[in-house]
C-alpha cells in the first residue's frame, strides 16, 4: 500500500481522533468505495512525508505556555491540505499523513474466506485488495478488513488469534485459509472454520474479559504506528477483544492553552520560532548573543533599541520560568476575571466583563463575554480501554513517536465564547454541607477505586472529585444545552473549559465557547448571549430545563448511571453532552447539584433561585 493515497481528513481530527496509533476507515475512490482500514503513523514518518522535518516545517505553532508545560520547543500543525506554489511557480507536493494497514486479516463478503493481506490479490495503485477467485473482468469482489482486534491497555494493538480461537485438530498443518461466515443472528451466528481440518468454533464469547486469559494469549507489545516494532509489554491483563471503530479503542490525550496577555501581543507574535530558541539557551550570555545576532537584524515588532528588547524578554523569561501553579488554567481565570476590558483589536485575546444581574448576585461571581479567543490544542499521547487522565505527566499514555522530540501535532483554533464564575464565598458555605459531601463521596471513592486498581495503589488519581467540580461541570453542560437552543448552536459545536480548585485563591468557573472551522465559528451569536441582560433568562432557562427530567424518577436516583458509576442524576435526556464537548468523557456530573433532590433542596447550590423563580 506504498504511496496509495486513500482519502482527507480535517487537521483537528487528527489531533482528537485521528491521532498517531488511531485506526482511520477509508472509502477508496474510484474503486467501488471497497473499504481500506489503517492505523495512522506515527511522528517520524510525519519528518518523512512533510518535510522538511521538525520545527524547520513551515506548517509549524507557537505557544509559549503550553510549551512549557509540554517540555517541547514548539507545536507543528498536522499535514493535512496543500502548501501552495513554490518560489519557481510550480505546485507544491502536497503534505501527507501515513499510515499502516491495519488490520491485516480481511474476509470476503461473497466467498468467506479469511486471510491476510499477503494473500489477497492487488492492483498498483489501488490500495483494495480483492479476491481473485469471485472476481470477474467485469466486476471486482473487494475484501474487507476484520471487525475483531485485540487492544492493550499499554495502547498496543494486536491481530485477533484466529488460528487459537478456532482450535485447529491436530494433524492440521494450516495450509489452507480460514473461513467466517455467518449463519444467524448475533456472534453465535457468526462461525469461524478451518478449511483444511474443517474445525469449527463460533464468535460467541470472543469479547469475555477472560477470553484471551482462556487462550493463553499474551500482548506482543505490537506498535504497528511506530517504526521500530514490539516492545515489551508490562501490562497485568491480557489483551481486550475490541471491534475495529469502537469509541474506546483510541483516547487522545490532549493539552491546550488559551492565548493570554502578554503571550498574545504583538512582541510575542514577532519573536516566533526564536522564543523557543531563547527558552533553551543554557546561560543569560548564550540568550543576549541570540538576541544580538539572530533577533535584532530581522526584528520587525514594536518599534525599540536592542536594549529595551533585551529588557522586555528577560521580563518575559522571568514570567514564564517563575513558580506558579502547574495548572495552566489559573493565569486563564485571572485574566477572565479581572474585571479590566481589553480593547486591543490586534490582540488574540479580547474580552468584556458584564454586569451581574441582581437575581443571580450572591450566586454568580463574574459574567465576562470573549469577543475574541485563541486556543492551541496539542496531542501528547493516547490510550486504549480507559480515558487519559487529563494531566500531562501523571499517567502513562501511549508515545507518538519512538524516541521524544522537541515538538508535537498540535492545531490553533480561534473563536468566542461567555465565562461564568461562581460566587466563591457562596461555593465554599454549600460544598461543606454534609448531604453535599455525603453525595459526591461514592463518586469519587469509585473513581480513585478504578483508578488505582488500574495504575497501582500508591497512584495518585489526577482528578479531584469535590462537590465543587461536580457543581461547575453540570453547570457547564446544563448552560451549553441552554445556549445551543438560545442560538442555534449545535452542541458538538460548542466546548466546555472548566476552571475548578479549591485552594485558595480559589477557581470556580466555566468558559463555554466555539472554535470550530466551520460557520459555527462566526455566527456572533454566543457572545451576545452573555451580556448582562440576557444572562439572567438563560441560567434560570438552563436550570429550570435540568430540574425535571424525561427518565425521573430513575434518573434522580441516580439509576440510568449504574454501568458508569461516575456519574449520578445524568443522562442523555437532561445534562449529558456529546463527548467533544466535555472535557471528561461526560464522567463526574450530578444535575441534583444544581437543583437539589425531592425533599432535600440544601443538595443544590441554586435551590433557591429555583424556589425564587
Amino acid at each position: 500500500m506504498k504511496g496509495n493515497r486513500l482519502g482527507k481528513v480535517r487537521r483537528s481530527q487528527v489531533v482528537m481522533t485521528y491521532g498517531p496509533g488511531a485506526i482511520i476507515d477509508f472509502r477508496a475512490g474510484g474503486h467501488g468505495g471497497a473499504a481500506v482500514s489503517v492505523v495512522a503513523a506515527g511522528l517520524e514518518e510525519w519528518d518523512r512525508w512533510a518535510q522538511p522535518a521538525g520545527l524547520l516545517n513551515e506548517q509549524r505553532v507557537s505557544e509559549a505556555r503550553l510549551e512549557q508545560k509540554l517540555k517541547v520547543r514548539g507545536f507543528r500543525l498536522p499535514p493535512v491540505g496543500s502548501d501552495g506554489r513554490r518560489r519557481d511557480g510550480k505546485e507544491k507536493s502536497p503534505p501527507l499523513l501515513p499510515g499502516v494497514r491495519f488490520p491485516v486479516w480481511l474476509t470476503c463478503p461473497k466467498c468467506s474466506l479469511l486471510q491476510q493481506a499477503r494473500s489477497w490479490s492487488e492492483e498498483e495503485g489501488d490500495p483494495a485488495l480483492y479476491c481473485a477467485r469471485c472476481s470477474t473482468a467485469a466486476k471486482r469482489v473487494h475484501v474487507v478488513p476484520v471487525r475483531f482486534i485485540l487492544a492493550c491497555e499499554n495502547g498496543h494493538l494486536e491481530e485477533f488469534p484466529w488460528h487459537h480461537w478456532v482450535s485447529h485438530r491436530p494433524e492440521c498443518r494450516r495450509r489452507k485459509p480460514l473461513k467466517l461466515e455467518s449463519e444467524g443472528a448475533g456472534l453465535k451466528g457468526l462461525v469461524l472454520s478451518c478449511t483444511e481440518c474443517g474445525a469449527r468454533r463460533t464468535m460467541d464469547g470472543a469479547f469475555s474479559p477472560e477470553a484471551m486469559k482462556n487462550l493463553g494469549v499474551r500482548c506482543s507489545g505490537h506498535r504497528p504506528w511506530l517504526p521500530s516494532g514490539p516492545e515489551p509489554c508490562t501490562a497485568q491483563n491480557p489483551p481486550l477483544v475490541v471491534q475495529r471503530g469502537a469509541s474506546n479503542l483510541y483516547f487522545p490525550a490532549v493539552e491546550s492553552s488559551l492565548d493570554i496577555p502578554p503571550w498574545s501581543d504583538d512582541f510575542q507574535a514577532a519573536l516566533g520560532q526564536q522564543w523557543a530558541n531563547i527558552v533553551s539557551a543554557v546561560t543569560p550570555e548564550d540568550q543576549d548573543k541570540i538576541v544580538e545576532l539572530v533577533v535584532w537584524p530581522n526584528w520587525e515588532g514594536p518599534a525599540m533599541t536592542l536594549d529595551e528588547l533585551k529588557a522586555k524578554i528577560r521580563q518575559r523569561l522571568e514570567l514564564i520560568n517563575a513558580p506558579a501553579r502547574p495548572d495552566l488554567r489559573f493565569e486563564e481565570y485571572l485574566q477572565l476575571t479581572s474585571g479590566q476590558r481589553t480593547n486591543d483589536e490586534r490582540s488574540e485575546f479580547s474580552i468584556r466583563p458584564q454586569p451581574v444581574p441582581a437575581g443571580l448576585r450572591g450566586l454568580i461571581g463574574t459574567l465576562t463575554q470573549v469577543v475574541r479567543l485563541r486556543e492551541v490544542r496539542a496531542i501528547y499521547g493516547f490510550t486504549r480501554i480507559h480515558p487519559p487522565s487529563g494531566d500531562f505527566g501523571t499517567a502513562q499514555v501511549a508515545p507518538l513517536s519512538v524516541a521524544p522530540k522537541t515538538w508535537l501535532p498540535a492545531i490553533e483554533v480561534r473563536g468566542e465564547g461567555i465565562f461564568v464564575s461562581l460566587d466563591e464565598a457562596a461555593v465554599r458555605r454549600w460544598e461543606a454541607g454534609p448531604d453535599v459531601v455525603a453525595r459526591t463521596e461514592g463518586v469519587r471513592q469509585r473513581y480513585e477505586a478504578d483508578w488505582r486498581s488500574r495504575m497501582g495503589e500508591d497512584s495518585e488519581p489526577p482528578t479531584k472529585v469535590t462537590p465543587r467540580y461536580m457543581l461547575v461541570h453540570t453547570f457547564s453542560h446544563a448552560l451549553m444545552r441552554q445556549l445551543s437552543l438560545e442560538c442555534g448552536y449545535s452542541t458538538s459545536s460548542l466546548r466546555e473549559r472548566l476552571y475548578v480548585d479549591a485552594q485558595a485563591p480559589g477557581m470556580c468557573g466555566v468558559l463555554v465557547y466555539t472554535s470550530t472551522a466551520d460557520a459555527d465559528g462566526t455566527l456572533g451569536g454566543l457572545v451576545r448571549q452573555g451580556r448582562g441582560d440576557r444572562m439572567e433568562a438563560l441560567i434560570r432557562s438552563a436550570l429550570k430545563a435540568v430540574e425535571w427530567c424525561s427518565s425521573d424518577p430513575l434518573c434522580m436516583k441516580g439509576l440510568n448511571s449504574l454501568s458508569e458509576g461516575l456519574n449520578l442524576a445524568a443522562c442523555h435526556s437532561c445534562v449529558l453532552a456529546p463527548e467533544t464537548a466535555c472535557e471528561t468523557f461526560n464522567r463526574f456530573l450530578d444535575r441534583a447539584m444544581l437543583v437539589g433532590v425531592p425533599g432535600g433542596p440544601e443538595t443544590g447550590f441554586f435551590s433557591g433561585l429555583m424556589a425564587c423563580g
